[in-house]
């Protein structure tokens, strides 16, 4: 076999070799996305088991136990939030697209940040209203 046919055959392998490679580049990129969705929503979950929480258990005795309790689910929610966006710009400065277009990391960065923002507000809400009206006295 001639010289040039083999160097043929193995610029075609390593061509061949190298395209796979990208498109298992975007397969981790894809899975990054869906990693990142699980977590907001598991995010959204302990805020709803807090809400949940506080809605079931209401009259609790002491009265600040039940909000103490929904506080630390919806809290966690947003901590969730705001490590899955750390995360997941972390994995995406590591990897590089070839074969198809990504979420820009701000992206993941806006929407944990409204996630952890709408958490604080709920938590304020929880502590600051009572039965729709702002302090203890109505």
């Amino acid at each position: 076999m001639p010289e040039s046919d083999s160097n043929d055959q193995s610029n075609g392998k390593n061509e061949l070799a190298e395209f796979r490679t990208n498109l298992a580049e975007d397969r981790n990129i894809m899975a990054m996305e869906r990693t990142f969705a699980g977590w907001i929503r598991t995010a959204f979950a302990a805020i709803g088991i807090g809400i949940g929480f506080r809605a079931l258990f209401g009259e609790f005795d002491p009265p600040w136990l039940a909000r103490a309790i929904a506080t630390a689910f919806i809290l966690a929610g947003a901590w969730l939030a705001l490590v899955a966006q750390h995360r997941a710009s972390k994995t995406l400065s590591r990897l590089d697209p070839h074969e198809l277009e990504r979420l820009s990391p701000p992206n993941f960065r806006v929407l944990a940040w409204l996630v952890a923002a709408g958490a604080l507000a709920l938590t304020a809400g929880l502590w600051i209203l009572n039965d729709g009206s702002l302090g203890p006295g109505g």
